[in-house]
């Protein structure tokens, strides 16, 4: 499949040299799962979209337009990636925001990643990042254009059999992947870091959050140590696209239950949250 690319709701390859998404990674982006034809979790990935342009101060895009042109490019494909990026739009040098904004968004087709099945029933090799992410809660949450700090974590390692990295902040708390948010179970209660001052309020975390009753599972957000994430009896990484990978080992702790992480991928799945795999 070649990558279809809609700007501004016209078939381009090319955007305008003085966009500020370029100048500045002054803008968005979400990532969504394309299964049957289906737009998975779609309100729930625009509700995030429209958070963070509350936050930037960037003008709301119309649902109906982003979701008839994410129609526009599916066209025949069961399985697919579609990624939104929302940037504020043309202007000059400088870093003072133009009174007249135009934002750009761009709508974008990709294939399926080649993900082993393997990762969602055998688990993954994970290790611990040396990066630190910086606090700042004016941005934390949302997912802006600006990831050099996850392509900084994600340069520490060349090794093929480590799919993820766990990145903590400045205070030594785990916050979460590279590209993915962290749980670890103890007993019938799930925890999930605390993300009011960095990292990304994913849209699968939200999920799991909201479902957890249904499995019978309480919920708690917190300020977590590498220590505690290291005592859990199972721990798995969650996103759009990967949905459930249980964690096998991180660094030269080694995990082999992933009984109650198969259980909330099955109940995901069930309420067509995350593709299956």
């Amino acid at each position: 499949m070649a990558t279809k690319n809609l700007i501004n709701g016209k078939y381009s390859n090319e955007i305008v040299l003085s966009d500020r998404a370029i100048h500045y990674g002054d803008g968005l982006f979400e990532t969504i799962a394309i299964q049957n034809k289906q737009i998975l979790c779609f309100d729930t990935h625009l509700n995030r979209l429209e958070k963070g342009c509350k936050k930037l101060k960037i003008p709301i895009p119309n649902r109906d337009i982003i979701k008839n042109e994410i129609s526009t490019l599916i066209e025949t494909n069961d399985q697919a990636v579609i990624k939104i990026i929302v940037s504020r739009g043309q202007g000059g040098r400088g870093y003072k925001i133009p009174e007249d904004i135009e934002p750009t968004r761009i709508i974008s087709l990709h294939p399926w990643p080649n993900y082993s099945r393997n990762y969602s029933t055998l688990g993954i090799k994970t290790k611990v990042c040396n990066f630190r992410y910086a606090k700042n809660p004016a941005l934390a949450g949302i997912k802006h254009l600006n990831r050099l700090e996850q392509i900084l974590a994600r340069s520490e390692w060349t090794d093929n059999t480590i799919l993820e990295g766990i990145v903590m902040d400045t205070n030594n708390f785990v916050i979460e992947g590279t590209m993915s948010n962290i749980f670890c179970i103890i007993g019938r209660t799930l925890y999930t870091p605390d993300l009011s001052l960095c990292g990304v309020e994913g849209i699968v975390r939200e999920k799991i959050i909201d479902m957890a009753d249904k499995v019978n599972f309480s919920v708690e957000i917190k300020n977590m140590s590498l220590e505690f994430l290291l005592s859990a009896d199972e721990v798995f990484m969650c996103n759009s696209l990967i949905g459930i990978w249980p964690v096998n080992s991180i660094n030269e702790k080694q995990f082999s239950s992933y009984q109650q992480t198969t259980k909330i991928t099955n109940s995901l799945i069930k309420y067509n949250f995350i593709p299956k795999l």
